[in-house]
């Protein structure tokens, strides 16, 4: 009997917050900026020797106050990025154009896209792209 009182004293005090929980409001945009990629990463699969490779990400803000992008940099010259504005308002996006060119490599190839911005908390957001260069068939 005392069991059955316990658990049903569990039930009553757990319900109320259970269903605060179920009608919490959406939280609001973090406070400041907030840098976000789409998507994180991309392979390209694989690919011939002296081929352009480009693929197109999307830089979000999904902070309060203005995102700027202070600068972008490649890890390699056989990479490039290109991005059609700075400043990116809360709730905003920008496309992020990048290229690799497979030039004579082969086997696995991997580069970094750096992008420093004034996110407090992601200052610096790296962005990987790889590819795998095989030789032509014969």
């Amino acid at each position: 009997m005392r069991g059955a009182l316990t658990a049903m004293a569990v039930v009553l005090l757990v319900s109320p917050a259970w269903a605060q929980d179920k009608e919490a409001k959406p939280e609001a945009a973090p406070k400041g900026p907030k840098i976000r990629v789409e998507p994180a990463g991309f392979d390209f699969g694989k690919a011939l020797p002296n081929k352009t490779l480009e693929k197109e990400f999307s830089l979000r803000n999904f902070g309060s106050e203005d995102l700027v992008i202070e600068s972008v940099s490649t890890t390699c010259g056989c990479t490039a990025a290109l991005m059609d504005s700075k400043v990116i308002k809360p709730g905003g996006t920008t496309p992020l154009r990048v290229s690799l060119q497979t030039r004579e490599y082969s086997g696995k190839v991997e580069r970094t896209i750096l992008v420093r911005s004034n996110d407090p908390k992601t200052a610096l957001l790296e962005i990987k792209v790889q590819v795998t260069v095989v030789p032509p068939a014969k």
